[in-house]
C-alpha cells in the first residue's frame, strides 16, 4: 500500500510528465519562426516560456534540492534565442526527469524539510517548491 508520500510523489511526477508532454504538442504545432516570435513586442515567445519553466526547474529543484551545481542566467531566458526549437524542448525533457528523479527519493521526512531560495521568499519547504513549479510549467502547458 503506497503511504502519503508516494502518492504525493506519484501525483507530482504525472502532472510533470503531462506538462512536459502538453508542452511538446503545443511546439509540435509551430514553425522554428513561430515557436520564437513574440506575440507583442513586449510579449515573450513560446520559446523564451519554455526556457524560463526549464530555468525554474533546474534551478529551484536541480540546484537547490539536487545540488546540481546549476546556475541561473534567468535574463538569457528572456533573451533573443541562440538554441533549436528542438535543444530547448529537449532540454524542458532533461529538467523535468531530474525533477522526477528528485520526487522519488522524498520521504515524509523530507517533504517539510527547509527551503530557501531567490525569488521565492513566500516557500518555506520542498512540498511548496514541487508545487510552485509544478503551478508555473501547467500555465504554459494548459494554456
Amino acid at each position: 500500500m503506497n503511504n502519503l508520500s508516494n502518492t504525493v510523489a506519484d501525483g507530482f511526477i504525472h502532472y510533470y510528465r503531462d506538462c512536459a508532454r502538453r508542452v511538446e504538442a503545443l511546439a509540435g504545432k509551430l514553425s522554428e519562426e513561430q515557436f520564437w516570435k513574440k506575440p507583442y513586442p513586449y510579449g515573450n515567445s513560446f520559446g523564451n516560456l519554455v526556457m524560463h519553466i526549464t530555468g525554474n526547474l533546474n534551478y529551484y529543484i536541480g540546484a537547490q534540492i539536487a545540488t546540481t551545481g546549476y546556475i541561473r542566467q534567468r535574463e538569457l531566458e528572456f533573451a533573443d534565442h541562440t538554441e533549436s526549437k528542438d535543444e530547448v524542448l529537449r532540454k524542458l525533457n532533461e529538467a523535468v526527469d531530474l525533477v522526477i528523479e528528485t520526487l522519488k527519493i522524498q520521504t515524509e521526512q523530507t517533504w517539510g524539510k527547509e527551503y530557501t531560495a531567490i525569488g521565492v521568499d513566500d516557500v518555506t519547504d520542498r512540498f511548496g517548491i514541487y508545487l510552485r513549479c509544478a503551478v508555473q510549467a501547467g500555465i504554459s502547458a494548459y494554456a
